[in-house]
């Protein structure tokens, strides 16, 4: 692949630079990430439905006065969570692929990350209690699926660069092919979490492995 084919596929990746915050900007972003840590912990204990704000703001230390500066509610708490968990995930990814200049190195790679991702049982849960909520509730339902749809197109677009750097194609459009990659992880794990003796670690690292490699129509070495 030529120089030029690598940068049009790293450009994507790199980060941008931002200006220093102010004081004042500086404590509304703690104030945020001690909510977002509070909700977090709130959710994984109670369940989405069942947590009160005052106990997400109780927990961070703030009134629910200052919840409501910084959020509209449980929902908009919950998409902020979500947004940081995908930035998270696209941060560790954009470090993985950037640690290989080499397609083929850069498929692999991922596809090793991806046979290690279901395991965060926390995400899982919020998410999947998130979704059924929002099925019963439209207008949770639109801002669910609004969201989504720009995370899938991300990831996505991602997904089809690297097939076409490494001579792949995608058996699916490009949004499915990220879809169905996080749902069959999420599924395993929930499974796993029901009964762990009927699905194990191992068993599911070898199932997104093979499903990876399925998307991708190709191999690569285990």
């Amino acid at each position: 692949m030529n120089r030029a084919r690598v940068a049009d596929f790293d450009a994507p990746l790199a980060r941008r630079g931002s200006a220093a915050p102010s004081r004042q900007q500086a404590r509304t972003l703690a104030t945020r990430r001690r909510l977002l840590a509070a909700a977090e912990k709130t959710f994984a204990r109670e369940g989405f439905e069942a947590a009160r704000l005052e106990d997400i703001a109780g927990l961070a230390g703030y009134t629910r006065g200052a919840f409501y500066a910084n959020f509209r509610g449980k929902e908009d708490i919950f998409f902020a969570l979500l947004e940081d968990w995908v930035a998270k995930r696209i941060g560790e990814v954009t470090a993985l692929l950037a640690k290989h200049a080499n397609p083929a190195k850069r498929l692999r790679a991922l596809r090793e990350h991806y046979a290690q991702l279901a395991k965060d049982r926390r995400l899982v849960l919020l998410s999947l209690e998130f979704k059924l909520y929002a099925i019963r509730h439209p207008e949770a339902h639109a801002r669910l699926q609004a969201r989504q749809r720009r995370i899938r197109a991300s990831a996505g677009d991602l997904l089809q660069r690297l097939a076409e750097a490494t001579g792949c194609k995608l058996p699916v459009p490009k949004m499915a092919a990220a879809a169905a990659l996080g749902s069959l992880s999420n599924a395993l794990l929930l499974e796993h979490l029901v009964d762990g003796a009927t699905i194990s670690d191992q068993d599911i690292r070898y199932l997104l492995g093979v499903f990876y490699d399925a998307i991708f129509n190709t191999k690569v070495a285990k």
